[in-house]
This record gives C-alpha cells, sequence and structure tokens, in this order.
C-alpha cells in the first residue's frame, strides 16, 4: 500500500506507524520514531541507490561536509556507503597529526547534499541521545519581562515570578 509521508510527522523505522510530531516512542515497537523529511530523505536515497554510480568523478563538484578524526571520519563514510552515498576522506592541509591525530575532510557530491544532511542528522540524534528527547520547545527563551515563560526543557507554561518551572523544576536562576 503506497501512502504519502508528511514531513512534519514522524513515523516507525519498524512498523511505519504514522505519530504526531510530539511523540517520540512508537506505541507498539518501543523505538524511537524518525522524523518525515528524514524517511523523505532516506526513500529519495534508496530510489536513486540503484542509479548513482559509487564512483566520484575528478570533475563533479565536492562539498566538505565533516571534519573529525580517521576513526570518526571512517564510521561516516560506512553510513554513507549503507545509504549508497559515496564520499571522499582527504587530509586537509600539510603538518603533522598534532595530539588528535591525523584529520580527515569528508567530502560528498553537490548532488547528494540533502541526503547526506538527513544521514548527519540522524548520526546526530543518535550520538547526543537527542532522539529519546521532545526538543519542541528548545528555542523558548525565559523572558523574566513577560507575564508568562514557556520552559525550554518540558513546555510547561508558567508565571515569570517563579524561579523553578513546575513542569519540571528546570530552575531559572
Amino acid at each position: 500500500m503506497q501512502h504519502s509521508i508528511d514531513p512534519e510527522l514522524n513515523y516507525c523505522p519498524r512498523c511505519h506507524d504514522e505519530y504526531r510530531p510530539d511523540i517520540q516512542r512508537c506505541a507498539a515497537c518501543g523505538v524511537a520514531l524518525q522524523n518525515g523529511a528524514l524517511v523523505l530523505a532516506q526513500m529519495e536515497a534508496q530510489k536513486h541507490k540503484t542509479t548513482r554510480s559509487l564512483k566520484i568523478e575528478a570533475d563533479e563538484p565536492l562539498l566538505a561536509v565533516r571534519k573529525g578524526t580517521v576513526a570518526q571520519i571512517k564510521e561516516l563514510q560506512t553510513r554513507l556507503m549503507q545509504r549508497g552515498l559515496p564520499s571522499l576522506a582527504i587530509k586537509e592541509g600539510a603538518g603533522g597529526c598534532g595530539c588528535r591525530g591525523t584529520e580527515l575532510v569528508l567530502q560528498v557530491r553537490e548532488s547528494d547534499l540533502p541526503e547526506v544532511m538527513a544521514v548527519l542528522e540522524e548520526e546526530y540524534r543518535q550520538s547526543t541521545g537527542l532522539d529519546d528527547h521532545d526538543t519542541r520547545f528548545a528555542g523558548a527563551v525565559y523572558d523574566t519581562q513577560a507575564a508568562e515563560a514557556v520552559c525550554p526543557a518540558c513546555g510547561h507554561r508558567f508565571s515569570t515570578t517563579a524561579t523553578v518551572c513546575p513542569g519540571c523544576g528546570l530552575c531559572f536562576v
């Protein structure tokens, strides 16, 4: 059955059930949900997987997307290749290894950038544990001059005369 994916909703990667944006885990599977925009990017990557060349030609425009240690870049290259996205790891400039060891710059085709960014977002959310957290209110600012505030941690509305969010206990001192 073919159905449309809404980039604003969340989807279960196992059973493909659709959820509101504020729900973070699948009720049936218990796994972290994926944002619809990420699902669309993955579907697009899968569609191009069979037609996309895994060899990057010398004349193709490339963009640098990440700098890191050899281990970090190689792990990211593996993730990208699993999605059919080729990449190059190059040593930036000349010079020694420094205290972190040799650093590489990961380059990808300009045309692959939307799918690569979706993979980078997924990797970031997993590595930071944000898959398990609702980040919709992260941009909220506590303004002492306003009559009411929205907690950036939990979204609870409360009077700015309080210095602690009654919803989650976050302190605003």
